[in-house]
């Protein structure tokens, strides 16, 4: 297998840590272990400090995948598989479910592992492109015309990255019973669920409503916990689990004891973190309103329906990568330009799921108003 750089991540190691400013980052404001410790007080102190560094369980801790497990309506424990980040359980999927040859078809943009491990195996791969002048809706006609009898699998994410899309749950349901008519692995990116501004948008998970679907979660993004790197799978699809956890033998082999210690204290207050995230997305939802309308002449701005991240596009002709570097190099305000989705040269990513974006965004301001030609 050889796979091609990770365009984004690549950008991310020159700048994540260099610029002051970052405005593009797809996750949630963090916590500090005493701030996820002090959620259950002292005892939760002592726990931890004795906490045991040995190899832990390959499936994930028993109590960490059951309260997974309690997220969903229609899985057990024995469903839930602990992974090293959402990164290490798309890897795991897409190695064990699919064969040379096989056909998938994916939502596009999207993560660019969705893509290229598929790609690395021999799969064929039809890109489910959404457009900007559809305000980012999914085309099921085309889906179901993209359909071909070696279709193993379809990839979606929602809520979306980077739009913040998400599909209606009349539109959800008949994209899972499509998948369910013609037996097709539905493969479900959900890292985002829980942050929709309005609750009554939030889908049921597709390891719920599907039992050949598969749900990736983490703990990354809609709980701020990064640093953590424990993500997971729920499925009902026995075999794809077992070779799934099959394959994880050659990749992580189990997790970082204190990590899943940490995760499970948090899961069991996820309403509380998830919560609190949220009520920093709306605050500075209002604020990026503002400030669209202010350069409406600049920017198409489509306000997300959920999680902390957009993809408004630049209305001047001009590449978005050297507005971009310029913006870097003379304010220090980091944008993700959407060529590193493979997706244009009009579009960006705009991170609003941190504490700092009053700040960002002024920094942006300054440069609109220095550049107004």
């Amino acid at each position: 297998m050889k796979l091609p750089d990770f365009k984004l991540e690549r950008y991310f190691a020159k700048y994540e840590f260099n610029a002051p400013h970052l405005l593009c980052c797809s996750d949630c404001e963090s916590f500090t272990i005493k701030e996820i410790l002090s959620l259950e007080g002292e005892s939760a102190f002592e726990r931890f400090q004795n906490q045991w560094l040995g190899y832990t369980e390959a499936p994930g801790n028993p109590e960490l995948r059951q309260t997974i497990a309690d997220i969903y309506t229609q899985v057990s424990a024995e469903n839930v598989l602990v992974t090293s980040g959402a990164e290490e359980a798309i890897f795991l999927f897409m190695n064990a479910a699919l064969e040379k040859k096989d056909h998938i078809i994916v939502q596009y943009p999207c993560y660019q592992s969705l893509i290229e491990v598929a790609s690395s195996i021999g799969c064929e791969v039809t890109r489910w492109e959404m457009q900007e002048k559809d305000n980012w809706e999914l085309d099921l006609d085309f889906l179901s015309g993209s359909l071909r009898p070696n279709t193993r699998a379809i990839i979606i994410n929602a809520p979306h990255n980077p739009t913040g899309y998400t599909p209606s749950v009349e539109k959800w349901n008949v994209l899972i019973e499509l998948a369910r008519s013609r037996n097709i692995v539905l493969f479900s990116d959900e890292v985002y669920r829980f942050l929709e501004y309005n609750a009554a948008d939030r889908l049921p998970a597709a390891c719920d409503l599907y039992e050949n679907a598969v749900s990736l979660g983490v703990m990354s993004k809609t709980y701020g916990l990064a640093g953590l790197r424990i993500g997971w799978i729920a499925t009902r699809n026995g075999e794809i689990y077992r070779r799934m956890a099959s394959f994880k033998d050659y990749t992580s082999i189990c997790n970082s004891a204190p990590s899943e210690f940490l995760s499970l204290i948090a899961l069991k207050h996820r309403d509380k973190l998830a919560c609190r995230n949220l009520d920093i997305i709306q605050e500075n939802l209002l604020l990026l309103d503002q400030f669209f309308t202010r350069y409406s002449d600049k920017f198409l701005w489509q306000k997300p329906k959920a999680g902390p991240i957009a993809f408004p596009s630049i209305r001047w002709e001009a590449s978005v990568e050297d507005f971009c570097l310029d913006l870097v190099q003379k304010k220090g305000v980091l944008l993700l330009p959407s060529n590193y989705y493979d997706f244009g040269q009009r579009n960006f990513r705009i991170g609003f799921g941190r504490k700092n974006l009053p700040q960002c965004l002024d920094k942006l301001d300054q440069y609109m108003q220095e550049n107004k030609e």
